[in-house]
């Protein structure tokens, strides 16, 4: 069982994400950002349920889809780190 901690960079993400969808509705706001944190709890028991991050194909680079939005993490002995959340549109390459 290991860890969930949030890179501040993933937090960063969310209260964009959080601020954006709030501006139609504060409900889905609390919405997302409640049924992002339920599936990321849940990679404590399950680190290796989430895909491998296709463009760096690692197998301890892995994301979880949650609608439009990809939630990375990165597993390291007992901790799972989640490292960002962002918009599948989004045309993303690692940093």
């Amino acid at each position: 069982m290991g860890k969930i901690i949030w890179a501040p960079s993933a937090l960063k993400d969310m209260e964009s994400i959080a601020r954006f969808i709030e501006r139609d509705s504060i409900d889905q706001s609390s919405l997302f950002v409640t049924r992002i944190i339920e599936m990321t709890d849940r990679l404590e028991d399950f680190p290796q349920s989430g895909r491998v991050i296709p463009e760096i194909n690692d197998d301890h680079c892995r994301e979880v889809i949650y609608g439009a939005y990809r939630v990375m993490y990165r597993i390291a002995e007992d901790e799972i780190w989640i490292t960002g959340v962002i918009h599948g549109a989004r045309n993303w390459h690692p940093g």
